[in-house]
């Protein structure tokens, strides 16, 4: 099956009441346990590449990944560009076999957001191409996007009608109360249901997505902490609260640190039984199946499973 875009399988999921995953790659091991997890579970699966993303292992390898997952097995697989920060970076990926883009101009003003979305969705559009537009902005910190808790702005719903009106975006990134990174609540968790309510009572049947979504579970943390690891005080999303907005018009969740801690929890644990042990295979091998273990989890909590 070739690569898709995202339209057919966001109204999909409108009508089905579920979200499709959408999982950082930084390398082969990554998208091999992402895939495996994906398969097993029958669904389809969004694999996205951030600026970093490129940068660390070009652009050129992480194309190949993808080809050679598309080439073995039968799920439909998008292939999307997270947080482009600019025209030429989405055009780029555009031209280079990405069947979705996201044009980030949140760091911008309304009206040059809006002009910087619009010039990508004219490009993109005509090629077959897919674009997230966001609005709002989430705290925390993922490769070169860097927000204060101070200076997060929740998505205003009546802006996200006239930017979506104006731009023409295919689906919109909305700020409810979700950040970056594996800190994202100094006390209890909320997500702001509410406002998405209101969002998607001035969008209805609009594809809405959500980033920061990471749930960082307690057992992958204390796992990595107990190898040697020092991540203390995070805190992600319930997985009650992802499954809740799923239910609704998000039909794209982003998951990038509760991957991070399967890959790192598995090595630690790896090279705390086995000190004597160099060879890659040996350590990257079961963190490739934490992998599959945390998307296969992640895409039961989304409603996925079954739907490819």
């Amino acid at each position: 099956m070739p690569l898709v875009a995202t339209k057919e399988l966001f109204q999909k999921a409108l009508k089905g009441r579920y979200a499709i995953g959408a999982f950082n790659v930084n390398d082969m091991e990554i998208i091999q346990g992402i895939m495996a997890g994906a398969v097993e579970e029958r669904s389809p699966v969004i694999l996205q590449f951030s600026a970093g993303a490129r940068k660390y292992a070009r652009h050129e390898y992480l194309i190949k990944l993808v080809e050679a997952a598309v080439a073995t097995c039968d799920l439909p697989i998008v292939l999307h560009l997270d947080h482009g920060e600019d025209f030429d970076i989405c055009k780029a990926c555009v031209d280079g076999g990405f069947t979705s883009v996201m044009i980030d101009g949140s760091k911008h003003p309304f009206e040059e957001n809006i002009a910087l979305t619009r010039k990508v969705v004219d490009y993109a559009r005509p090629r077959g191409v897919a674009v997230e537009a966001e609005l709002g902005k989430l705290a925390g910190v993922e490769d070169n996007v860097s927000v204060n808790e101070k200076d997060a702005v929740f998505t205003n719903p009546r802006q996200a009608a006239e930017f979506v009106e104006r731009t023409g975006c295919d689906s919109l990134a909305v700020a409810i109360g979700t950040s970056h990174g594996a800190y994202k609540f100094k006390g209890e968790p909320r997500l702001d249901f509410e406002r998405l309510t209101e969002i998607q009572d001035c969008l209805p049947g609009f594809p809405l997505v959500l980033h920061g979504a990471s749930s960082v579970p307690r057992d992958l943390v204390e796992f990595c902490n107990k190898y040697g690891g020092r991540i203390m005080g995070s805190r992600g999303v319930p997985e009650e609260m992802i499954s809740r907005a799923a239910k609704m018009n998000v039909c794209k969740v982003n998951i990038d640190t509760d991957i991070r801690l399967a890959i790192t929890g598995s090595i630690r644990k790896c090279f705390a039984e086995d000190p004597s042990n160099f060879d890659p295979r040996l350590y990257l091998g079961p963190a490739r199946d934490a992998i599959r273990d945390v998307v296969k989890r992640k895409i039961r909590v989304l409603g996925c499973s079954g739907k490819a």
